[in-house]
């Protein structure tokens, strides 16, 4: 019988959740929901040394923001738990022991100290010193100790660790979901600590434990991880636990806008844009790290985004809802190279998905802004504010600098369309246009239109020589949407006051 899918996201908590990470979740959540599988939210806390106030609780926060939300783990519940590595303590050792005893593994004394000392020799001699099968013989191990002593060591509480063994000359070959055949040779790979004597696991021991019980049938993580992948081969049948070991998908990087490497936050902080999902404050530090959410960016258009970050459908289509990505995903379409990311498509995405919602929906989403500078305008007033400059925003944000005019006389006027459209002329001009304005009963702007065209033509005035200057004088620039629905929206009397203000501060 086929094994149901289960997948896991297992991020450490030792900072903010970077959006290679919610990627991983991402793409684990897609493949878990395509084949009716469940989604698991593990947390991997055996390195308490970077363990970071606040950090799990943000990656929980994002995942819930992006709409990610796990069938089982921490903060979620499940049967298979507890889903924090630290509370699973007592399950490590027994597995540890097992290695020891069938001779897959091996306590090792040497101290920091003592391993500091031999890199810096290597180093001075133009090497690289690694705990493996080609120096571990000739180290401070139960491989070269007696039994006794090493019973006595123990017995004494002396600081251990244990090491796994790497079998001599083994190819192990690996059929990747995402890479295809993979190889390793065991004789370049080192004797990786599984367990300390303080009882944690490290990543690895704990990770291929925790998978194992947790019924784990797919891996999908970060490209990091690859080299880890024949340890982890290893210990599933050093354990005797191969039969129910997960098949392996390793996803590939997530790289900076310019130049070579992977994305990081100095990328973001150099260039202007944020690489974590939420604002991050560190709570011991002080330092704080701009988040999409806060930037103004909709969890949809993130998401998209991130989904074709290294993904492709096989087809021209850029923009998917959650239900489509999941109908569509194939772990075979992801890429084996970097993915190169670009600020400026984020925000594009984003531009869809605001242009995608209601003149309502957004006029509720700026009202809170609006209210915070002493407006509170008709609610049906302000979706026709909106609708009106919606096309010319990316962000919420944008609705005020797009649609202040409606709100507030200008301040100022731009300088530039001043000199090049105010000519000798243009108040008088103005002034006949307000007095035609002051005799228009029916204030809509169809009806303000067909009167003004009418002035107009009897004038025989070209409307350039008029248009620019009133929306100079209404909204303080050449820009703007349609000129009539302004008069309509900002009312008769404003509109008026408005043109006469212009006259009477612009002076040539």
């Amino acid at each position: 019988m086929e094994r149901r899918v289960r997948v896991r996201f297992a991020p450490s908590p030792t900072g903010p959740l970077h959006m290679g990470g919610v990627r991983t979740a991402l793409f684990n959540y897609l493949f878990a929901k395509k084949h009716g599988g469940d989604f698991l939210l593990r947390i991997e806390d055996t390195d308490q040394n970077r363990y970071v106030p606040g950090a799990e609780d943000y990656i929980i926060e994002s995942l819930k923001w992006c709409g990610l939300v796990p069938d089982e783990g921490v903060g979620f519940g499940g049967d298979l738990g507890p889903y924090r590595q630290s509370e699973r303590k007592p399950i490590y050792k027994k597995y540890a022991d097992q290695l020891i005893e069938n001779g897959n593994a091996y306590y090792s004394f040497d101290t920091a100290e003592e391993l500091d000392e031999l890199r810096k020799q290597a180093e001075a001699d133009k090497q690289v010193f690694s705990y493996d099968l080609h120096t571990r013989n000739s180290l401070k191990n139960s491989l070269t100790l007696s039994s006794e002593e090493v019973q006595a060591r123990l017995n004494n509480g002396e600081h251990y660790v244990i090491r796994f063994k790497m079998p001599e000359t083994r190819d192990i070959v690996e059929e990747d979901l995402i890479r295809g055949r993979v190889s390793f040779n065991t004789n370049q790979l080192d004797d990786k600590v599984l367990f300390k004597s303080d009882g944690m696991p490290t990543y690895h021991l704990a990770n291929v434990v925790d998978d194992y019980l947790m019924n784990i049938t797919h891996v999908i993580r970060g490209e990091e991880w690859l080299s880890s992948m024949p340890l982890h081969v290893l210990l599933y049948e050093s354990l005797g636990i191969s039969e129910n070991r997960p098949r392996f998908s390793h996803l590939p990087l997530i790289l900076k806008p310019e130049g070579k490497g992977k994305l990081s936050k100095r990328d973001g902080d150099k260039m202007g844009f944020p690489v974590f999902p939420l604002l991050w404050n560190n709570q011991e530090t002080g330092e704080s790290y701009r988040g999409y959410r806060e930037d103004g960016y909709f969890p949809e258009a993130f998401v998209n985004m991130l989904a074709l970050l290294g993904w492709n459908s096989g087809t021209e289509q850029e923009f998917f809802s959650i239900d489509e990505l999941i109908e569509s995903f194939d772990l075979t379409r992801v890429v084996k190279s970097g993915a190169r990311f670009d600020p400026e498509k984020a925000k594009w995405f984003n531009r869809h998905y605001l242009q995608l919602k209601s003149a309502a929906e957004l006029a509720a989403l700026v009202l809170p802004e609006l209210k915070e500078k002493g407006i509170d305008p008709d609610p049906q007033k302000l979706e026709r504010i909106v609708g009106l400059i919606k096309e010319r925003c990316e962000f919420v944000k944008d609705i005020w600098a797009q649609s202040h005019f409606f709100f507030q006389a200008p301040e100022s006027y731009d300088e530039k369309t001043v000199k090049s459209k105010w000519k000798a002329d243009t108040n008088e001009k103005l002034e006949s246009i307000s007095a035609l304005f002051g005799t228009i009963t029916d204030w809509k702007a169809e009806a303000i239109k067909e009167t003004f065209s009418a002035f107009m033509t009897a004038k025989e005035w070209g409307f350039g020589a008029v248009m620019v200057p009133i929306r100079l004088a209404l909204v303080g620039g050449s820009s703007g949407p349609d000129l009539f629905e302004i008069f309509e929206l900002i009312g008769k009397e404003e509109t008026i006051g408005r043109i006469k203000s212009a006259c009477e501060r612009i002076k040539l």
